[in-house]
């Protein structure tokens, strides 16, 4: 069973976007917008040379990550949707080259499950 809900995998993978955070041993913060995809219930994510990131760096001394997926259902009324992951990220190899696999947590998700029109509810589950 999924960690993730039917709405929830469905509104990940028709996204093509996410924003990947990772902190330094020190706290000091990064983000960066990636392309990404799901496998199972972990986030995957690459790029042409993650070797040379921040984050490679960052993911190699502290594990600890956060992505986010976010847009907006309607500007009319306001509605967002998204969902966090707050997990772990790890770096692998995959067909010869790195990538970043992120195994969540903790997921909170707003406007994916409940999508009436307006300012949604958080839904915060711990899955990991």
């Amino acid at each position: 069973m999924s960690v993730y809900t039917e709405a929830e995998l469905a509104y990940l993978t028709s996204q093509p976007l996410m924003r990947f955070a990772t902190a330094s041993p020190d706290g000091k913060p990064d983000v960066a917008p990636v392309v990404f995809s799901v496998d199972g219930d972990d986030i995957v994510t690459a790029g042409f040379d993650i070797t040379l990131t921040v984050r490679f760096k960052n993911v190699g001394m502290n594990p600890r990550a956060t992505l986010v997926v976010d847009d907006l259902a309607s500007t009319n009324p306001w509605s967002p949707r998204g969902i966090k992951v707050i997990g772990t990220a790890r770096i692998e190899e995959h067909e010869g080259s790195p990538r970043f696999r992120i195994s969540p947590q903790v997921l909170i998700s707003w406007g994916i499950n409940d999508t009436t029109p307006g300012i949604p509810k958080m839904e915060r589950r711990v899955v990991g």
